[in-house]
Protein backbone atom coordinates (compact mmCIF):
# COMPACT_ATOMS: atom_id res chain seq x y z
CA UNK A 1 0.00 0.00 0.00
CA UNK A 2 1.56 3.26 -1.19
CA UNK A 3 -0.33 6.02 0.61
CA UNK A 4 -0.29 9.49 -0.93
CA UNK A 5 -2.20 12.70 -0.33
CA UNK A 6 -4.29 14.37 -3.04
CA UNK A 7 -6.17 17.65 -3.06
CA UNK A 8 -9.77 16.85 -4.03
CA UNK A 9 -12.94 18.89 -4.57
CA UNK A 10 -16.70 18.49 -4.41
CA UNK A 11 -19.23 20.67 -6.26
CA UNK A 12 -22.82 20.55 -4.98
CA UNK A 13 -24.83 21.05 -8.18
CA UNK A 14 -28.12 21.41 -6.32
CA UNK A 15 -26.81 24.73 -4.96
CA UNK A 16 -25.27 26.21 -8.13
CA UNK A 17 -27.15 29.33 -9.30
CA UNK A 18 -25.20 29.84 -12.54
CA UNK A 19 -23.88 33.29 -11.63
CA UNK A 20 -20.45 32.70 -13.26
CA UNK A 21 -18.69 34.53 -10.42
CA UNK A 22 -16.19 31.67 -10.23
CA UNK A 23 -15.35 32.01 -13.93
CA UNK A 24 -14.82 35.76 -13.74
CA UNK A 25 -12.64 35.47 -10.62
CA UNK A 26 -10.40 32.98 -12.40
CA UNK A 27 -10.36 34.96 -15.64
CA UNK A 28 -9.33 38.21 -13.96
CA UNK A 29 -6.49 36.58 -12.06
CA UNK A 30 -4.92 34.08 -14.46
CA UNK A 31 -6.04 34.46 -18.10
CA UNK A 32 -6.07 38.17 -18.83
CA UNK A 33 -2.87 38.05 -20.91
CA UNK A 34 -2.19 37.98 -24.64
CA UNK A 35 -2.77 34.50 -25.99
CA UNK A 36 -5.18 33.52 -23.21
CA UNK A 37 -8.20 35.46 -24.42
CA UNK A 38 -10.21 32.34 -25.27
CA UNK A 39 -9.12 30.38 -22.19
CA UNK A 40 -11.56 29.71 -19.38
CA UNK A 41 -9.83 27.56 -16.81
CA UNK A 42 -13.13 27.60 -14.93
CA UNK A 43 -16.41 27.77 -16.82
CA UNK A 44 -20.07 27.08 -16.05
CA UNK A 45 -22.15 25.21 -18.60
CA UNK A 46 -25.89 24.73 -18.97
CA UNK A 47 -27.11 21.15 -19.24
CA UNK A 48 -28.64 19.99 -21.52
CA UNK A 49 -26.17 21.81 -23.75
CA UNK A 50 -23.11 21.39 -25.92
CA UNK A 51 -20.65 22.92 -23.44
CA UNK A 52 -17.27 24.53 -24.02
CA UNK A 53 -15.55 23.68 -26.27
CA UNK A 54 -18.49 22.50 -28.36
CA UNK A 55 -19.45 18.87 -27.64
CA UNK A 56 -16.32 18.30 -25.55
CA UNK A 57 -17.89 15.11 -24.18
CA UNK A 58 -17.93 13.45 -27.61
CA UNK A 59 -14.69 11.45 -27.52
CA UNK A 60 -15.42 9.85 -30.89
CA UNK A 61 -14.44 13.26 -32.22
CA UNK A 62 -11.81 14.44 -29.73
CA UNK A 63 -10.34 11.06 -28.69
CA UNK A 64 -9.57 12.18 -25.16
CA UNK A 65 -8.88 10.01 -22.13
CA UNK A 66 -7.97 6.34 -21.95
CA UNK A 67 -9.38 3.15 -23.40
CA UNK A 68 -8.84 -0.54 -22.75
CA UNK A 69 -7.08 -2.45 -25.52
CA UNK A 70 -6.48 -6.12 -24.84
CA UNK A 71 -6.92 -5.44 -21.15
CA UNK A 72 -4.34 -2.63 -21.04
CA UNK A 73 -4.83 1.12 -20.75
CA UNK A 74 -3.99 3.08 -23.89
CA UNK A 75 -4.35 6.76 -24.72
CA UNK A 76 -7.02 7.35 -27.32
CA UNK A 77 -5.43 10.40 -28.89
CA UNK A 78 -1.81 9.46 -29.36
CA UNK A 79 0.80 6.72 -29.38
CA UNK A 80 4.47 6.38 -30.27
CA UNK A 81 3.59 5.97 -33.93
CA UNK A 82 1.35 9.08 -33.95
CA UNK A 83 3.62 11.58 -32.15
CA UNK A 84 5.76 12.64 -35.12
CA UNK A 85 2.96 12.77 -37.76
CA UNK A 86 0.87 14.89 -35.38
CA UNK A 87 3.54 17.52 -34.69
CA UNK A 88 2.10 20.07 -37.10
CA UNK A 89 -1.51 18.92 -37.17
CA UNK A 90 -3.33 17.06 -34.43
CA UNK A 91 -6.67 15.93 -35.83
CA UNK A 92 -8.15 15.44 -32.34
CA UNK A 93 -7.40 18.92 -31.07
CA UNK A 94 -10.27 21.46 -30.86
CA UNK A 95 -10.14 24.32 -33.32
CA UNK A 96 -10.97 27.98 -32.79
CA UNK A 97 -14.48 27.24 -34.05
CA UNK A 98 -14.92 24.64 -31.31
CA UNK A 99 -14.00 27.25 -28.73
CA UNK A 100 -14.91 30.73 -29.99
CA UNK A 101 -13.06 33.67 -31.47
CA UNK A 102 -12.49 36.02 -28.52
CA UNK A 103 -13.56 39.61 -29.00
CA UNK A 104 -13.59 42.99 -27.37
CA UNK A 105 -15.15 46.30 -28.40
CA UNK A 106 -13.61 49.29 -30.10
CA UNK A 107 -14.54 51.73 -27.37
CA UNK A 108 -12.62 54.56 -29.03
CA UNK A 109 -15.45 54.81 -31.55
CA UNK A 110 -17.68 56.07 -28.73
CA UNK A 111 -15.42 59.08 -28.32
CA UNK A 112 -14.31 59.67 -31.93
CA UNK A 113 -17.72 59.30 -33.59
CA UNK A 114 -18.76 62.45 -35.48
CA UNK A 115 -21.66 64.49 -34.18
CA UNK A 116 -24.99 63.15 -35.44
CA UNK A 117 -28.56 62.24 -34.58
CA UNK A 118 -27.83 58.57 -33.83
CA UNK A 119 -26.22 57.00 -30.79
CA UNK A 120 -22.61 55.87 -31.46
CA UNK A 121 -21.81 52.23 -30.74
CA UNK A 122 -18.65 50.29 -30.00
CA UNK A 123 -18.31 47.61 -32.66
CA UNK A 124 -16.94 44.18 -31.71
CA UNK A 125 -13.42 43.39 -32.90
CA UNK A 126 -11.46 40.15 -32.78
CA UNK A 127 -8.83 39.93 -30.06
CA UNK A 128 -6.80 37.70 -32.39
CA UNK A 129 -6.82 39.62 -35.68
CA UNK A 130 -8.04 43.05 -34.54
CA UNK A 131 -10.62 43.06 -37.35
CA UNK A 132 -14.36 43.66 -36.98
CA UNK A 133 -16.27 40.40 -36.48
CA UNK A 134 -19.84 39.16 -36.18
CA UNK A 135 -20.14 37.43 -32.81
CA UNK A 136 -21.32 33.85 -33.32
CA UNK A 137 -20.24 32.01 -30.17
CA UNK A 138 -18.95 32.46 -26.64
CA UNK A 139 -17.74 30.48 -23.63
CA UNK A 140 -21.35 29.84 -22.49
CA UNK A 141 -23.29 30.63 -25.62
CA UNK A 142 -26.05 28.18 -24.69
CA UNK A 143 -26.55 29.69 -21.23
CA UNK A 144 -30.05 28.81 -19.92
CA UNK A 145 -31.09 27.55 -23.39
CA UNK A 146 -32.44 24.18 -22.27
CA UNK A 147 -35.12 24.12 -24.95
CA UNK A 148 -32.95 25.32 -27.81
CA UNK A 149 -32.89 23.04 -30.87
CA UNK A 150 -29.47 24.51 -31.73
CA UNK A 151 -27.68 23.76 -28.47
CA UNK A 152 -29.58 21.54 -26.05
CA UNK A 153 -30.64 19.02 -28.68
CA UNK A 154 -26.99 18.57 -29.72
CA UNK A 155 -25.88 17.49 -26.24
CA UNK A 156 -23.99 14.20 -26.82
CA UNK A 157 -25.39 12.76 -23.56
CA UNK A 158 -28.83 12.68 -25.17
CA UNK A 159 -27.67 10.02 -27.62
CA UNK A 160 -28.25 7.31 -24.99
CA UNK A 161 -31.93 8.25 -24.64
CA UNK A 162 -34.73 6.91 -26.78
CA UNK A 163 -36.34 9.18 -29.34
CA UNK A 164 -39.53 9.36 -27.25
CA UNK A 165 -37.69 10.41 -24.08
CA UNK A 166 -35.69 13.01 -25.98
CA UNK A 167 -38.87 14.46 -27.44
CA UNK A 168 -40.49 14.55 -24.00
CA UNK A 169 -37.53 16.48 -22.55
CA UNK A 170 -38.20 19.34 -24.94
CA UNK A 171 -41.93 19.59 -24.35
CA UNK A 172 -42.77 22.92 -22.75
CA UNK A 173 -44.03 21.42 -19.48
CA UNK A 174 -40.82 19.40 -19.05
CA UNK A 175 -38.26 22.05 -19.88
CA UNK A 176 -35.59 22.09 -17.22
CA UNK A 177 -31.88 22.63 -16.91
CA UNK A 178 -29.07 22.71 -14.40
CA UNK A 179 -25.61 24.21 -14.26
CA UNK A 180 -22.34 22.30 -14.51
CA UNK A 181 -19.25 24.23 -13.30
CA UNK A 182 -16.06 22.73 -14.70
CA UNK A 183 -12.35 23.11 -14.11
CA UNK A 184 -9.26 20.91 -14.25
CA UNK A 185 -9.94 17.73 -12.26
CA UNK A 186 -6.27 17.22 -11.28
CA UNK A 187 -6.78 13.54 -12.02
CA UNK A 188 -4.97 10.63 -10.41
CA UNK A 189 -4.38 9.11 -13.86
CA UNK A 190 -4.11 12.26 -16.01
CA UNK A 191 -4.05 11.63 -19.74
CA UNK A 192 -2.46 15.04 -20.33
CA UNK A 193 0.62 14.09 -18.26
CA UNK A 194 0.95 10.70 -19.95
CA UNK A 195 0.68 12.16 -23.46
CA UNK A 196 3.37 14.86 -23.20
CA UNK A 197 6.49 13.82 -25.17
CA UNK A 198 8.69 16.42 -23.45
CA UNK A 199 7.53 15.64 -19.90
CA UNK A 200 6.40 19.21 -19.29
CA UNK A 201 3.24 18.21 -17.42
CA UNK A 202 3.61 16.66 -13.99
CA UNK A 203 1.76 16.00 -10.73
CA UNK A 204 3.17 17.56 -7.59
CA UNK A 205 4.12 14.76 -5.24
CA UNK A 206 2.92 16.46 -2.07
CA UNK A 207 -0.66 17.28 -3.15
CA UNK A 208 -1.28 15.91 -6.65
CA UNK A 209 -1.83 19.27 -8.37
CA UNK A 210 -1.17 18.95 -12.11
CA UNK A 211 1.09 21.69 -13.49
CA UNK A 212 2.90 22.60 -16.73
CA UNK A 213 6.62 23.32 -16.71
CA UNK A 214 6.67 26.21 -19.15
CA UNK A 215 10.40 25.93 -19.83
CA UNK A 216 10.10 22.28 -20.89
CA UNK A 217 6.93 22.70 -22.97
CA UNK A 218 7.70 22.37 -26.69
CA UNK A 219 4.21 23.00 -28.10
CA UNK A 220 3.51 19.39 -29.04
CA UNK A 221 -0.10 20.04 -27.91
CA UNK A 222 -0.62 16.34 -27.24
CA UNK A 223 -1.95 17.29 -23.82
CA UNK A 224 -4.81 19.29 -25.32
CA UNK A 225 -6.05 16.35 -27.37
CA UNK A 226 -5.46 13.82 -24.58
CA UNK A 227 -7.41 15.68 -21.89
CA UNK A 228 -11.01 14.42 -22.26
CA UNK A 229 -12.34 17.42 -20.31
CA UNK A 230 -10.49 19.87 -22.60
CA UNK A 231 -9.00 21.83 -19.72
CA UNK A 232 -5.52 22.27 -21.21
CA UNK A 233 -5.13 25.20 -23.59
CA UNK A 234 -2.55 26.42 -26.09
CA UNK A 235 -1.25 29.97 -25.76
CA UNK A 236 -0.84 31.15 -29.33
CA UNK A 237 1.32 34.07 -28.22
CA UNK A 238 3.94 32.18 -26.19
CA UNK A 239 3.68 28.84 -27.97
CA UNK A 240 3.13 27.00 -24.68
CA UNK A 241 0.35 25.01 -23.05
CA UNK A 242 -1.44 26.38 -19.98
CA UNK A 243 -4.04 25.04 -17.56
CA UNK A 244 -5.62 25.51 -14.15
CA UNK A 245 -3.01 25.45 -11.37
CA UNK A 246 -5.62 25.23 -8.58
CA UNK A 247 -4.30 28.58 -7.34
CA UNK A 248 -1.50 26.75 -5.57
CA UNK A 249 0.14 29.99 -4.34
CA UNK A 250 -3.11 30.57 -2.42
CA UNK A 251 -3.29 26.99 -1.14
CA UNK A 252 0.24 27.27 0.20
CA UNK A 253 -0.90 30.19 2.34
CA UNK A 254 -4.04 28.33 3.57
CA UNK A 255 -6.38 30.15 1.17
CA UNK A 256 -8.80 28.30 -1.15
CA UNK A 257 -8.59 28.79 -4.93
CA UNK A 258 -10.13 32.03 -6.20
CA UNK A 259 -13.06 30.24 -7.86
CA UNK A 260 -13.85 28.45 -4.59
CA UNK A 261 -13.46 31.57 -2.47
CA UNK A 262 -15.74 33.67 -4.69
CA UNK A 263 -18.53 31.08 -5.09
CA UNK A 264 -21.83 32.82 -4.31
CA UNK A 265 -23.85 29.62 -3.88
CA UNK A 266 -21.18 28.07 -1.63
CA UNK A 267 -21.32 24.91 -3.68
CA UNK A 268 -17.58 24.23 -3.54
CA UNK A 269 -15.74 22.11 -1.01
CA UNK A 270 -12.02 21.37 -0.91
CA UNK A 271 -9.89 19.04 1.16
CA UNK A 272 -7.25 16.36 0.77
CA UNK A 273 -7.80 12.62 0.72
CA UNK A 274 -5.41 9.73 1.22
CA UNK A 275 -5.30 7.11 -1.53
CA UNK A 276 -3.40 3.98 -2.50
CA UNK A 277 -1.22 4.97 -5.46
CA UNK A 278 -0.21 1.34 -6.11
CA UNK A 279 -3.76 0.55 -7.31
CA UNK A 280 -4.20 3.37 -9.85
CA UNK A 281 -3.69 1.22 -12.95
CA UNK A 282 -5.80 -1.59 -11.49
CA UNK A 283 -8.70 0.74 -10.70
CA UNK A 284 -8.54 2.60 -14.03
CA UNK A 285 -8.71 -0.74 -15.86
CA UNK A 286 -11.92 -2.14 -14.36
CA UNK A 287 -15.06 -2.49 -16.51
CA UNK A 288 -16.92 0.74 -17.18
CA UNK A 289 -19.85 0.01 -14.86
CA UNK A 290 -17.48 -0.59 -11.92
CA UNK A 291 -15.39 2.55 -12.25
CA UNK A 292 -17.20 4.74 -9.70
CA UNK A 293 -17.07 2.24 -6.85
CA UNK A 294 -13.53 1.25 -7.79
CA UNK A 295 -12.41 4.86 -7.57
CA UNK A 296 -14.10 5.19 -4.19
CA UNK A 297 -12.22 2.09 -3.01
CA UNK A 298 -8.98 3.83 -3.95
CA UNK A 299 -9.64 6.49 -1.30
CA UNK A 300 -8.46 5.27 2.11
CA UNK A 301 -9.96 5.77 5.54
CA UNK A 302 -7.76 8.45 7.17
CA UNK A 303 -8.79 7.21 10.64
CA UNK A 304 -7.63 3.64 10.01
CA UNK A 305 -4.47 2.95 12.12
CA UNK A 306 -2.93 0.88 9.31
CA UNK A 307 -3.49 3.70 6.80
CA UNK A 308 -2.01 6.24 9.21
CA UNK A 309 1.04 4.02 9.76
CA UNK A 310 1.55 3.51 6.01
CA UNK A 311 1.11 7.23 5.37
CA UNK A 312 3.79 8.14 7.91
CA UNK A 313 6.14 5.53 6.46
CA UNK A 314 5.65 7.18 3.06
CA UNK A 315 6.63 10.58 4.45
CA UNK A 316 3.19 12.15 4.85
CA UNK A 317 3.30 14.62 7.80
CA UNK A 318 0.88 14.45 10.72
CA UNK A 319 -0.77 17.75 9.71
CA UNK A 320 -1.69 16.37 6.28
CA UNK A 321 -3.16 13.23 7.85
CA UNK A 322 -5.19 15.35 10.28
CA UNK A 323 -6.57 17.50 7.48
CA UNK A 324 -7.57 14.35 5.57
CA UNK A 325 -9.53 13.22 8.64
CA UNK A 326 -11.44 16.50 8.59
CA UNK A 327 -11.88 16.67 4.80
CA UNK A 328 -15.43 17.44 3.59
CA UNK A 329 -14.63 15.70 0.31
CA UNK A 330 -14.07 12.40 2.10
CA UNK A 331 -17.51 12.75 3.71
CA UNK A 332 -19.30 13.46 0.42
CA UNK A 333 -17.48 10.84 -1.66
CA UNK A 334 -16.65 7.96 0.65
CA UNK A 335 -18.78 8.18 3.80
CA UNK A 336 -22.10 9.36 2.34
CA UNK A 337 -21.58 8.41 -1.34
CA UNK A 338 -23.35 11.58 -2.37
CA UNK A 339 -20.72 12.78 -4.84
CA UNK A 340 -19.60 11.05 -8.04
CA UNK A 341 -16.93 11.87 -10.65
CA UNK A 342 -17.73 13.51 -13.98
CA UNK A 343 -17.54 11.02 -16.85
CA UNK A 344 -15.56 8.41 -14.97
CA UNK A 345 -15.56 6.34 -18.18
CA UNK A 346 -12.71 8.52 -19.43
CA UNK A 347 -10.60 6.56 -16.91
CA UNK A 348 -8.50 9.51 -15.74
CA UNK A 349 -9.76 9.10 -12.13
CA UNK A 350 -10.76 12.76 -11.68
CA UNK A 351 -10.45 14.29 -8.23
CA UNK A 352 -13.39 16.64 -8.71
CA UNK A 353 -16.68 15.09 -7.59
CA UNK A 354 -20.24 16.31 -8.14
CA UNK A 355 -23.38 15.99 -6.02
CA UNK A 356 -26.19 15.43 -8.59
CA UNK A 357 -28.92 18.10 -8.61
CA UNK A 358 -32.57 17.44 -7.84
CA UNK A 359 -34.77 18.65 -10.70
CA UNK A 360 -38.40 19.85 -10.67
CA UNK A 361 -41.06 17.15 -10.47
CA UNK A 362 -43.65 16.54 -13.16
CA UNK A 363 -47.10 17.66 -12.01
CA UNK A 364 -50.58 18.14 -13.38
CA UNK A 365 -53.16 20.85 -12.68
CA UNK A 366 -56.92 20.61 -12.27
CA UNK A 367 -58.32 24.10 -11.94
CA UNK A 368 -56.66 25.73 -8.95
CA UNK A 369 -55.30 22.43 -7.66
CA UNK A 370 -51.83 21.25 -8.62
CA UNK A 371 -51.02 17.62 -7.90
CA UNK A 372 -48.07 15.34 -8.53
CA UNK A 373 -48.48 12.66 -11.17
CA UNK A 374 -47.60 9.95 -8.68
CA UNK A 375 -47.84 9.52 -4.93
CA UNK A 376 -44.74 7.35 -4.69
CA UNK A 377 -42.40 8.37 -1.86
CA UNK A 378 -39.54 9.17 -4.23
CA UNK A 379 -41.68 10.55 -7.06
CA UNK A 380 -39.46 13.63 -7.37
CA UNK A 381 -36.68 11.36 -8.54
CA UNK A 382 -38.57 8.89 -10.70
CA UNK A 383 -40.77 11.55 -12.29
CA UNK A 384 -38.28 14.41 -12.47
CA UNK A 385 -38.13 16.53 -15.59
CA UNK A 386 -34.50 15.57 -16.20
CA UNK A 387 -34.48 11.80 -16.84
CA UNK A 388 -32.29 9.73 -14.53
CA UNK A 389 -30.69 8.10 -17.56
CA UNK A 390 -29.55 11.48 -18.88
CA UNK A 391 -27.99 12.35 -15.52
CA UNK A 392 -26.37 8.92 -15.44
CA UNK A 393 -24.67 9.55 -18.77
CA UNK A 394 -22.93 12.56 -17.22
CA UNK A 395 -22.25 11.38 -13.68
CA UNK A 396 -22.81 7.62 -13.66
CA UNK A 397 -20.89 6.15 -16.62
CA UNK A 398 -24.32 5.31 -18.02
CA UNK A 399 -25.46 3.41 -14.90
CA UNK A 400 -28.36 4.95 -12.98
CA UNK A 401 -27.64 3.32 -9.59
CA UNK A 402 -24.94 5.72 -8.27
CA UNK A 403 -26.91 8.81 -9.33
CA UNK A 404 -30.24 7.53 -8.02
CA UNK A 405 -28.61 6.60 -4.70
CA UNK A 406 -27.29 10.16 -4.27
CA UNK A 407 -30.61 11.73 -5.28
CA UNK A 408 -32.65 9.50 -2.96
CA UNK A 409 -30.41 10.34 -0.03
CA UNK A 410 -30.66 14.07 -0.77
CA UNK A 411 -34.43 13.85 -0.98
CA UNK A 412 -34.61 11.83 2.24
CA UNK A 413 -32.59 14.50 4.06
CA UNK A 414 -34.99 17.11 2.70
CA UNK A 415 -38.00 15.18 4.03
CA UNK A 416 -36.25 14.70 7.37
CA UNK A 417 -35.68 18.44 7.74
CA UNK A 418 -39.26 19.26 6.66
CA UNK A 419 -40.51 16.94 9.38
CA UNK A 420 -38.41 18.83 11.94
CA UNK A 421 -38.99 22.40 10.79
CA UNK A 422 -42.15 22.64 8.69
CA UNK A 423 -44.16 19.75 10.03
CA UNK A 424 -45.87 18.81 6.77
CA UNK A 425 -44.13 15.40 6.78
CA UNK A 426 -44.91 13.01 9.62
CA UNK A 427 -42.13 11.25 11.51
CA UNK A 428 -43.01 7.79 10.15
CA UNK A 429 -42.75 8.99 6.54
CA UNK A 430 -39.45 10.74 7.22
CA UNK A 431 -38.02 7.63 8.87
CA UNK A 432 -39.21 5.47 5.98
CA UNK A 433 -37.54 7.81 3.49
CA UNK A 434 -34.28 7.73 5.43
CA UNK A 435 -34.40 3.92 5.65
CA UNK A 436 -35.06 3.49 1.93
CA UNK A 437 -32.26 5.94 1.15
CA UNK A 438 -29.76 4.06 3.32
CA UNK A 439 -29.43 7.00 5.70
CA UNK A 440 -29.72 7.44 9.46
CA UNK A 441 -30.99 10.50 11.32
CA UNK A 442 -27.46 11.21 12.53
CA UNK A 443 -26.10 11.06 8.99
CA UNK A 444 -28.96 13.20 7.68
CA UNK A 445 -28.20 15.83 10.30
CA UNK A 446 -24.50 15.81 9.35
CA UNK A 447 -25.36 16.17 5.63
CA UNK A 448 -27.75 19.01 6.41
CA UNK A 449 -25.14 20.88 8.43
CA UNK A 450 -22.38 20.47 5.85
CA UNK A 451 -24.62 21.63 3.00
CA UNK A 452 -26.87 24.26 4.62
CA UNK A 453 -25.12 25.58 7.72
CA UNK A 454 -21.53 25.02 6.68
CA UNK A 455 -18.85 27.46 7.79
CA UNK A 456 -15.92 28.66 5.74
CA UNK A 457 -13.38 26.56 7.62
CA UNK A 458 -15.54 23.45 7.20
CA UNK A 459 -15.86 23.88 3.42
CA UNK A 460 -12.14 24.38 2.89
CA UNK A 461 -9.88 22.11 4.90
CA UNK A 462 -6.50 22.87 3.37
CA UNK A 463 -3.56 20.69 4.40
CA UNK A 464 -0.46 22.50 5.68
CA UNK A 465 2.08 23.21 2.95
CA UNK A 466 5.41 21.41 3.11
CA UNK A 467 7.91 23.98 1.93
CA UNK A 468 10.78 21.50 1.98
CA UNK A 469 8.90 19.26 -0.49
CA UNK A 470 7.65 21.84 -2.98
CA UNK A 471 10.11 23.41 -5.40
CA UNK A 472 7.41 25.92 -6.36
CA UNK A 473 7.56 27.35 -2.83
CA UNK A 474 11.22 28.28 -2.91
CA UNK A 475 10.41 31.61 -4.52
CA UNK A 476 7.99 34.30 -3.47
CA UNK A 477 4.62 33.61 -5.18
CA UNK A 478 4.48 37.04 -6.82
CA UNK A 479 8.03 36.76 -8.13
CA UNK A 480 7.36 33.19 -9.25
CA UNK A 481 4.12 34.11 -11.02
CA UNK A 482 5.75 34.79 -14.37
CA UNK A 483 7.61 31.48 -14.57
CA UNK A 484 5.11 28.73 -13.85
CA UNK A 485 1.84 28.14 -15.54
CA UNK A 486 0.97 31.62 -16.69
CA UNK A 487 3.84 33.34 -18.49
CA UNK A 488 7.58 33.80 -18.68
CA UNK A 489 10.31 35.85 -17.09
CA UNK A 490 12.02 35.53 -20.49
CA UNK A 491 10.44 34.95 -23.91
CA UNK A 492 10.56 31.43 -25.40
CA UNK A 493 13.28 30.63 -27.91
CA UNK A 494 12.02 30.08 -31.42
CA UNK A 495 13.97 28.35 -34.15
Amino acid sequence: MEVRSQIAMTFHLDKCIGCHTCSIACKNIWTDRQGTEYMWWNNVETKPGTGYPTRWEDQTNYNGGWELQNGKLQLKSTSRSKIVPNIFHNPSMPTMDDYYEPWTYKYQELFDAPEGDDQPTARPISMVTGEHIDIEAGPNWDDDMSGSPVYAENDPNLDALSADVRQQMFEIQRLSFFYLPRMCNHCLNPACVASCPSGALYKRGEDGIVLVNQQRCRAWRSCIAACPYKKVYFNWSTGKSEKCILCYPRLETKQPPACHHSCVGRIRYLGNVLYDASRIEEVASVPKEQLIEAQRSLILDPNDPEVIKAAKENGIPDGVITSAQESPVYQFVKSWKLAVPLHAEFRTLPMLFYVPPLSPVMSGSDGDITSNETEDLFHEIKESRVPIQYMAEILGTGATAPVEYALRKQFAVRMYRRQLTVGDVDEATADRALFEADCTREEAEAIYRLTSLVKYEDRFVIPPAQREQAIEMIKDPLDHKQSTGFGFSSPPMRV
